[in-house]
This record gives structure tokens, C-alpha cells and sequence, in this order.
């Protein structure tokens, strides 16, 4: 465990805040900051916590009602006229919605627009399979010009959201709807295009070693299971790998070199999701063992965010199952 965890992670009471309250403390603090700050949603301004910069900057705040599409038109507009637009909504909306708009008028032309998913993966709960973004990774990732960044928790977030700003050309980046432990702190390294190991293995190389690359809440889950897998004598590394592109291809090569068999950890669709992309990195460098937590090509449906969790397979039961299988696959390389 690293200096740069909430001491009081694996606590009964350790702190849970959602993840979209860092994305609306970002922005208030970036309004302040900059005049070119503009915020853009569709009829979701308390859901994805702009309110407070809609009260702040009310001349920077625009409402674009339940029109995904013309949204992001609008913020293609604003960037090539020089400001930073922030487009905030559900997931399944933007991009899953104005994908097209995304593709061509964003994307194709590099624009400074920054696009906030919201609502996303099997946790959204009750709202069910329609309003759970599980193929937003995969669309994102797959565009010219485009960062995709998954932060882990609140603090991760805000530091996410301010840093999109200072990131040149399009960025998106998701966050869910429940609250989450935080897991870092204020003082934690964030780096788009950086990942940050969490939990170190004891024995490097061995044969009970493997390491989880995880990314979203869902890292939380994976250090429980790394903490419970040291008891059995198991050892494991974990990476925060939340930056989907451009990936931290040095420590993703690290990691699998050094515990020769990986386990990935998303909420998320396992096909053309963050996996995918450590696969196609590993298939091309370092082949080792490979076992994929996530949503195995299936929709999701209405649950408590825990009881979906639990039966989709992303449990720290889950986890600590695909680590025994991988490493019950390592050969010597």
C-alpha cells in the first residue's frame, strides 16, 4: 500500500463521496479562474453537478434541454471560437447519443471540447440497462484525437476535470452515480497518460503473483482483493490505470514483466474496453495470461449498484477468482 491511499481506505467508515461531486468542484474552481471556461448540459444541471458553476457564471452556463445532438454542436462551435467548452450529461446520451457529432465536429477537427460521461457502468442501480453506459470507453477510445480518462474516485475527478482544461484538443471522461470510497487524497500524483501503482506485490516473478490493472471505483474492489490475497500468501500489484488513451504503456509493460500474468478490472464492456486496450499493448510486447473483470457482452438491469456488481462478476470475490485462475495459467517466459 502506498503513501498516496486514503490511510483510512479499508476502514468500516472510510469516506464515500460520488464522483461526480469532483467534476462539479472542478469546474467552479476553473470558472474562476479562466474567462474562456463554458459549461454546457442537456436538462441534467443537478445530476452531473453543475449547478453550482450554472449560479457562479450564470453567462458561461448553457442549457440545451434534451438535445444531445445540437449540444455538442454548440460546444464545437465555442472551442473553434477559442473558448473550453465542458459538455455535461448522461453517458448514454453524450456520446452514446451524439457520437456522430462527437466524430465529426469534435474530433475530425481536434476542437477543445471536453466531454463529461456521467452515470456510468452497472452502479447507475435502479435506473436500469438503458441509462447504464457500458460501451462509452470503447466509442471514445476508438476516435483520432481523443484522451479517455477514468478517475477512481472524487478527488481523482477534480483532478481529472482541471486537468482537461490544460490538455489540448478533445478529452472525455466518466464518472458514476453513487457515492464511492475515496481512495486517494489531495496529495495523490495525477497525470493524464500516467498510471499509478497502488499496491505492490511482495514476490515479483513468483508463482503466486499477478497483477490487476483496474480502472473507475472499480479500483477500490481490486485493492480489497490485493489486501485479501496477501493474507493467502498471493502477491499483487495494482494499477490505477486511469488513463484509457493515451495508456501508460511503460508501467502496463512493467507490471506484466513483473508478475508475468494480468487481471483487468473495469465496469465496463470487457470488448473495446480499457482490457482490450492493455491487451493490445501486451499482445504486441509481452504476451502473459490474461483474465478480464467486467461486463461479459450483456446488458445490465435494475438493482442496487452492490447486488449488480455482485452478479455481472465485478466483486472482490470476482477478482480475487480471475487472479487464481491467471496465475493457475502463468507459464516461464
Amino acid at each position: 500500500m502506498t503513501k498516496s491511499l486514503n490511510p483510512k481506505l479499508f476502514d468500516k467508515d472510510v469516506e464515500m463521496v460520488p464522483t461526480r461531486d469532483g467534476y462539479g468542484e472542478g469546474l467552479v474552481e476553473l470558472g474562476a479562474g479562466s474567462q474562456e471556461i463554458v459549461v454546457l448540459t442537456g436538462d441534467l444541471k443537478e445530476s452531473t453537478r453543475v449547478e453550482e458553476f450554472a449560479k457562479k457564471f450564470p453567462e458561461r452556463f448553457i442549457e440545451c434541454g434534451v438535445a444531445e445532438q445540437n449540444m455538442m454542436g454548440i460546444a464545437a462551435g465555442l472551442a473553434a471560437a477559442g473558448k473550453i467548452p465542458f459538455v455535461s450529461s448522461y453517458a448514454v446520451f453524450s456520446p452514446g447519443r451524439n457520437w456522430d457529432q462527437l466524430r465529426v465536429s469534435v474530433a475530425y477537427s481536434g476542437l477543445n471540447v471536453k466531454i463529461a460521461g456521467a452515470h456510468t457502468g452497472v452502479s447507475v442501480g435502479p435506473d436500469g440497462a438503458t441509462h447504464q453506459a457500458l460501451e462509452d470507453i470503447a466509442i471514445t477510445r476508438v476516435l483520432p484525437n481523443m484522451t479517455v480518462v477514468v478517475p477512481c474516485d472524487y478527488w481523482e475527478t477534480k483532478k481529472a476535470t482541471l486537468a482537461a482544461a490544460e490538455t489540448n484538443g478533445p478529452v472525455y471522461f466518466r464518472f458514476t452515480r453513487e457515492k464511492t470510497p475515496v481512495i486517494t487524497i489531495p496529495e495523490t500524483p495525477f497525470k493524464i497518460g500516467r498510471a499509478e501503482v497502488l499496491w505492490e506485490a511482495n514476490a515479483q516473478g513468483e508463482t503466486l503473483c499477478a497483477a490487476i490493472v483496474a480502472c473507475g471505483p472499480l479500483v477500490y474492489q481490486a485493492l480489497v482483493a490485493a489486501r485479501e490475497l496477501e493474507k493467502e500468501e498471493i502477491g499483487v500489484t495494482v494499477v490505477n490505470n486511469h488513463s484509457i488513451k493515451p495508456m501508460d504503456v511503460a508501467t502496463i509493460m512493467r507490471v506484466a514483466r513483473d508478475c508475468r500474468a494480468v487481471v483487468t478490472v473495469e465496469e465496463h464492456q470487457v470488448m473495446g474496453g480499457m482490457g482490450s486496450a492493455v491487451a493490445e499493448i501486451l499482445v504486441k510486447n509481452y504476451p502473459v495470461p490474461m483474465e478480464m473483470i467486467g461486463m461479459q457482452d450483456t446488458f445490465g438491469e435494475s438493482g442496487q449498484p452492490e447486488e449488480l456488481l455482485e452478479k455481472y462478476g465485478m466483486s472482490v470475490v470476482k477478482i480475487k477468482e480471475a487472479v487464481k485462475k491467471v496465475i493457475s495459467r502463468k507459464r516461464v517466459i
